[in-house]
């Protein structure tokens, strides 16, 4: 049975899965923003926003795509590269004109995808202790439940992991609320046994776990290719293997269903919402969390 499903006909909304997708977030960046007239009209107030920060954009757009979305009722959430940010006086100008030109009271902290830090931060870890980010409600970090190889080359898990302890400890000894925010993956048994083997390890951060809005199969392999997608990137192959099915949109039903039937077997499981990467389209991204998750309407 494959773990995406492409739509066919509208099928009702499951109540675990109506659960499991209430505080969804969901990633923008400025200039796919541009595409949405009014964030308010598609997403529910309140809906975190991740905004993300690619390198080359101006801290000028980000600024004021956070202002944006906080004056159409959304929570922005801007991201922090530290191999981007040139020094703990850019970081403090960063953070001093999002908390006051819009607001910003959230953060997600990483590495980032360059391979040469620009400047004195390379890992997120550097930035967190720099202490930039006093005041914060909540602080978000990386979460890699298929590996990374660009951190642990081997194929392994063992950088990852201490990162991950690192963050464990630090979340105890600060006043902000801490999570994982995860890359998008595609399986969910893979995802399942991973929160349980961090959890087991001690890591009780809550995780939020990313997934792949609707999208063509196509578009859906290239980014799982370009993000360093893992094995669930099977699943897309099998798929393509099927021409027929190459222009159907895809769509994270089945995989998160089989997530929210775990969190409702078993409340105290560490996947606590979902983040939505929306490969596809803002617009179809937020149709579908709307679809599925009617008990908001």
């Amino acid at each position: 049975m494959g773990l995406l499903n492409f739509r066919r006909k509208e099928a009702p909304a499951s109540a675990p899965l109506a659960a499991f997708l209430r505080g969804a977030s969901i990633e923008v960046m400025p200039r796919t923003a541009e595409k949405v007239d009014d964030f308010a009209a598609i997403l529910p107030r309140g809906t975190r926003v991740y905004i993300a920060h690619i390198a080359g954009t101006p801290i000028e757009d980000m600024v004021a795509m956070a202002a944006r979305l906080r004056a159409e009722g959304m929570e922005p959430m801007p991201h922090f590269p530290a191999r981007i940010i040139r020094g703990k006086d850019i970081l403090a100008d960063w953070v001093a004109r999002y908390r006051g030109e819009a607001d910003v009271r959230q953060g997600l902290i990483l590495a980032g995808g360059v391979e040469a830090p620009a400047g004195d931060f390379k890992d997120s870890m550097q930035l967190l202790e720099s202490g930039a980010f006093e005041g914060f409600e909540r602080l978000h970090v990386a979460g890699h439940p298929e590996g990374n190889r660009d951190i642990d080359p081997d194929g392994g898990t063992a950088t990852l992991s201490d990162a991950l302890r690192w963050k464990q400890a630090f979340s105890e000894r600060t006043d902000a609320k801490m999570a994982i925010a995860t890359q998008f993956a595609f399986e969910p048994v893979p995802l399942i046994e991973w929160a349980q083997s961090i959890k087991a390890a001690g890591i009780d951060l809550p995780i939020h776990i990313g997934a792949a809005g609707p999208a063509k199969l196509q578009t859906l392999i290239k980014f799982a290719i370009a993000c360093g997608v893992g094995p669930s990137l099977r699943v897309l192959q099998r798929r393509a293997a099927d021409v027929t099915k190459l222009v159907l949109p895809f769509e994270p039903t089945e995989m998160l269903s089989a997530l929210a039937e775990h969190k409702a077997a078993d409340p105290g499981f560490g996947i606590e919402a979902v983040h939505i990467f929306p490969l596809g389209g803002i617009k179809a991204s937020a149709d579908w969390l709307a679809r599925h998750r009617k008990d908001e309407e």
